[in-house]
């Protein structure tokens, strides 16, 4: 996977910009928060605004964006992200990005790969250290952690919050686990729809979960408060921010959109969001240690990389933890029938398509010069917008399956 996005990929990439004159800067999506955090906290100059955008793509594409040249990017690369951000980003301002950038890129690949164990023991799950070591792998060797690392994209970030949220929770350390939630909220799209399920889950049964919704709220009340600090109404202009960043990118949709149209994906979205919210109330009141608990995040992460606005590869790394927990149970769900099997079947093969692929392409590498090579760039991307769905759809099908003996059952 690795030669197929450093040879293939970006070969190709680079080819066509060359071709188009398509600008390529840094292209780092780090770039725009943290020229973003450095403007506000040294020079007090507003993130989300029409000076500071432009220096941002003076970076990223190597030159401001012209709207008279037809191929240029539209994706104005704003600072569409809550204002807080800039904390957690105010311990690098003072050093070159080259440095940040390196740094970053490295901290995420520890991160990354360290939620494969995390999640594992989150769930209980008594793999082998030679399992979790190849799952590592397998992870750090997937399109989407590749391109959250050569992007040096913050959901990978979140995605590593989320699932150290996940362990405090797991060994009861409820106040921690509630500041890291809400630490995470920095991308709100990928954080909210786990958080609303952990803060009706801790209202089930206040006297002994308060602690949670005290971490969360606590947290996110100093945030919010200290981003109106640094930089009043930024609420509002956070919210300008996420209008203009819909327009100039109004061919992005959530999976959903983009496979059954708009109306139709908003409508589904909607179900979505429905069903899930009637099985949280049936099970807010339901353990953590019992694996209706773990099968309730399982499938609210795989939701929320359905419904989430954008469909972009790097944000289903927030589907390792439904996916762990299908492997798993493989042996329970293939036994549980064949609507199960199947399931599981067509999931295997969406999900292992992109591997399939640059294998297949990296072993034609040997024979095929890289010209030609180039042309199959788009081969092993086919499956990564059906991944989430089908992600989504087995673990739906597994929670129908093993509901009713879920007392009995734990992982293999």
């Amino acid at each position: 996977m690795w030669f197929y996005v450093q040879h293939v990929l970006i070969a190709h990439q680079l080819s066509d910009a060359a071709l188009h004159g398509i600008p390529r800067g840094n292209l780092s999506d780090l770039y725009p928060r943290w020229l973003g955090a450095r403007e506000l906290l040294l020079h007090h100059r507003d993130p989300y605004g029409a000076s500071v955008t432009r220096e941002i793509q003076i970076g990223y594409y190597g030159r401001a964006l012209d709207p008279a040249r037809p191929d240029d990017p539209t994706d104005q690369q704003g600072f569409a992200y809550p204002v807080y951000v800039v904390f957690l980003l105010a311990p690098t301002i003072y050093l070159p990005f080259a440095v940040v950038q390196s740094g970053f890129r490295w901290l995420l690949i520890a991160l990354t790969a360290a939620t494969v164990p995390v999640w594992v023991r989150v769930f209980r799950w008594r793999a082998s250290k030679w399992t979790v070591a190849t799952l590592m792998v397998l992870l750090l060797g997937s399109l989407q952690a590749i391109q959250g690392i050569k992007l040096q994209q913050l959901s990978l970030l979140v995605g590593g919050l989320i699932a150290f949220s996940a362990l405090l929770l797991q060994t009861d350390r409820l106040a921690a686990a509630g500041i890291l939630l809400a630490l995470a909220t920095i991308k709100p799209q990928l954080a909210l729809p786990l958080a609303a399920w952990l803060l009706l889950w801790a209202a089930g049964d206040w006297r002994t979960r308060n602690k949670l919704v005290w971490g969360f709220a606590g947290t996110m009340l100093a945030l919010i408060a200290a981003g109106e600090i640094v930089l009043p109404g930024w609420v509002g202009r956070f919210r300008q921010a996420l209008v203009a960043y819909r327009q100039y990118n109004n061919g992005a949709g959530s999976a959903l959109e983009l496979l059954f149209t708009p109306a139709w994906g908003r409508a589904l979205a909607v179900a979505i969001v429905v069903g899930l919210a009637v099985v949280c109330w049936r099970f807010h009141r339901t353990s953590k240690d019992v694996p209706t608990f773990h099968w309730i995040m399982g499938v609210i992460l795989a939701a929320t990389i359905v419904i989430a606005p954008k469909e972009a590869p790097y944000n289903q790394v927030l589907l390792l933890a439904p996916i762990l927990l299908v492997v798993s149970y493989w042996s329970i769900l293939w036994a549980a029938g064949a609507l199960s099997r199947l399931a599981l079947a067509v999931t295997a093969l969406i999900v292992a398509w992109p591997w399939l692929a640059a294998l297949g392409i990296t072993l034609a590498s040997i024979f095929v010069p890289n010209p030609k090579l180039q042309r199959a760039w788009e081969l092993p991307l086919y499956s990564t917008i059906l991944i989430p769905l089908a992600v989504f759809a087995v673990v739906t099908i597994a929670i129908m399956k093993l509901l009713p003996r879920w007392t009995n059952v734990k992982p293999s």
